[in-house]
């Protein structure tokens, strides 16, 4: 199954997704889109980023606060993904009548595997290194970024990997450390640049922190507030994440 096949099954099965996509394009501003789209702003921006993250180019392009809470419009690909749901939508019906009964539908219901993991980004593997029980996998991000997974030889012939399969790397948001300008990298560790767009305090707990990646995709990493203050990590700063091969999952569609 391609990507498209993967992007249109998040927007398809779920509709509010491209009901915020329609709302972008019409209001250009994040806070009444998602109050249109029936979403919390926090929501929001999740869809946005998780679209985002799997699509080949950005869905939305995104400017951080101002009035209404942040302006937003979609891009090219975004303004064509919004002509193609129509397509999507005729061929969902055709489905729909070629299922021989309901429980058909349930069972596919369940093979469409969602995940809790924060963090979904689409890669394609560039490499695969045997080393012992276990393979490093290179990934190619868009626009040339990579990182490293870390999975048994298994998984690999499991997941039928090999060079130029698209896969989506998982990374729970717990999973990523934040780095101050002082911090040194660990080694064998992946490390990326981006920059802080945003932080979300939370009452109880550490803060949701919003890392764009200069190509567009999106991370979201959990850190105390000690933990920035003390490395002085803002919004609009530049940070580096890093996280270890053996924490990314990978995924191939079905």
């Amino acid at each position: 199954m391609s990507l498209p096949t993967l992007l249109s099954q998040h927007i398809v099965r779920r509709p509010q997704r491209i009901a915020l996509l329609q709302h972008i394009a019409e209001q250009g501003s994040i806070t009444r889109a998602a109050k249109s789209a029936g979403l919390s702003y926090k929501a929001a921006w999740d869809a946005i980023d998780e679209l985002n993250n799997l699509a080949q180019k950005p869905l939305v392009e995104r400017s951080v606060g101002g009035k209404g809470g942040g302006g937003a419009k979609l891009s090219a690909e975004g303004e064509r993904v919004l002509r193609l749901y129509q397509k999507l939508q005729a061929l969902q019906a055709q489905v729909l009548e070629a299922a021989e009964e309901a429980s058909d539908l349930d069972l596919l219901g369940r093979l469409m595997l969602r995940t809790s993991a924060r963090n979904q980004l689409h890669g394609k593997v560039v490499a695969i290194e045997t080393q012992g029980h276990n393979d490093r996998v290179r990934l190619e991000l868009a626009k040339g970024l990579s990182l490293d997974a870390q999975i048994t030889h298994d998984s690999t012939l499991r997941l039928d990997l090999q060079t130029g399969t698209e896969v989506v790397a998982l990374i729970k948001a717990g999973w990523l450390d934040l780095l101050g300008s002082d911090d040194a990298a660990t080694p064998g560790h992946n490390c990326l640049e981006g920059v802080i767009d945003q932080i979300l305090d939370a009452e109880d707990g550490p803060c949701e922190v919003r890392i764009g990646l200069p190509n567009g995709q999106t991370l979201c990493a959990l850190a105390e507030s000690r933990h920035l203050q003390s490395r002085q990590l803002g919004t609009g700063k530049s940070v580096r994440v890093q996280f270890s091969p053996s924490n990314v999952l990978l995924g191939t569609p079905l």
